[in-house]
């Protein structure tokens, strides 16, 4: 029996997933995954299925096109708030190799994944956490680590993954790290933030990876991969790593399922990145849907300013045209402060907005 200990990120226990379950055949779905959801506007002649911005990062990082592509840049975060970067420079054999290595991981007996389950007062491991008796579960098995600062890892995660696994994920990161930090440079002149302020945030930040497998389900309708959400993140690269889509987004007020290019990351607008910019930046509600012939296999990764960093609109851009619309607080509070609930929409985001009553108040 899980224990009941409540921590800073008061979680209780956690569950492993449902992988496992639906092997089963003629299964029924348990309730606890089962919930409403908002349709899905499919594709046909009239609404194509949605391709989102696509950079080239060799042509972003050119100097003779700096400035239009910037522009584009800009504008496709501030509307779109996802963007696909081609030409990234993570070479295929190495996905490749990723791609065995995470397929491997997730056929593992389940006594074997039990080693990396999620302990009782923490939100890092394998599974699930579980908050309240009430609440609905996503249909997916993830494992989600913070890699960074070193230092921060915990012993028994990334350091005891079967070799060839751990290789694979370390060789990656280090490239991701290389990417991540371009593009928030190019993100940061793009709305002119002063680059020592990019660095002194997100140089040797804080960053963590999720692993995560969608299994077929014989009803797709009843059942959400993941919850509706905007990332708690500066920017977050997303790998489909089986080249299965899955990812939603919702623009207009409806949700749009997204066509991925072949060997492109997808990378999204965080909501430290639009608290960061003041707006200029737009962190868009996305949700994961599962197949039903099909598993999705995926893996993203999350790249948030240093845990001592004060998270809030940076001094350069803010004057009397354009004052502050976010409070500031530290992130390892907003950290803790994000996984202490469960993910519900931007209303993470939305706490940290200054409303009016905030600025009339005595």
């Amino acid at each position: 029996m899980a224990s009941s200990q409540v921590s800073a990120f008061g979680s209780s226990h956690s569950v492993l997933g449902v992988m496992d379950m639906a092997k089963k055949p003629e299964m029924e779905i348990p309730e606890m995954y089962i919930r409403p959801q908002e349709p899905t506007i499919l594709s046909d002649e009239t609404t194509p299925s949605l391709t989102i911005p696509v950079f080239d990062l060799n042509t972003l990082l050119h100097e003779n096109a700096r400035d239009a592509e910037l522009d584009k840049l800009y504008t496709a975060c501030k509307d779109w708030g996802f963007f696909q970067v081609v030409n990234h420079g993570v070479s295929s054999q190495l996905l490749e190799k990723l791609k065995l290595e995470i397929e491997n991981f997730f056929k593992l007996p389940i006594e074997e994944k039990k080693k990396y389950q999620i302990r009782p007062g923490d939100v890092q491991g394998y599974g699930t956490v579980i908050r309240c008796k009430e609440q609905k579960l996503d249909w997916g098995d993830r494992f989600y680590m913070v890699v960074n600062p070193v230092e921060r890892r915990k012993p028994y995660l990334l350091p005891q993954l079967p070799s060839s696994l751990r290789d694979s994920l370390e060789s990656y990161l280090r490239e991701l790290r290389k990417l991540g930090m371009r593009l928030l440079t190019l993100l940061g002149k793009a709305i002119s933030m002063e680059m020592k302020e990019v660095e002194e945030l997100f140089d040797d930040g804080m960053q963590s990876v999720r692993m995560t497998y969608y299994p077929p389900c014989p009803q797709p309708e009843l059942v959400v991969g993941l919850t509706p959400h905007s990332d708690a993140t500066g920017i977050t690269i997303l790998h489909q790593v089986n080249g299965v889509e899955g990812l939603e987004i919702k623009k207009g007020g409806v949700w749009i399922p997204v066509t991925f290019l072949p060997d492109a990351f997808v990378v999204n607008v965080g909501d430290i990145m639009e608290i960061l910019s003041n707006g200029a930046y737009t962190s868009i509600e996305h949700r994961a849907a599962v197949n039903k012939e099909k598993e999705r296999i995926s893996i993203a990764m999350f790249f948030n300013p240093k845990f001592e960093a004060e998270i809030g609109p940076v001094k350069s851009l803010l004057n009397s045209e354009n004052p502050p619309l976010f409070k500031s607080m530290l992130m390892e509070d907003y950290f803790k402060d994000f996984f202490s609930s469960n993910l519900n929409g931007r209303s993470h985001l939305e706490k940290m907005r200054v409303k009016t009553f905030d600025l009339v108040k005595d």
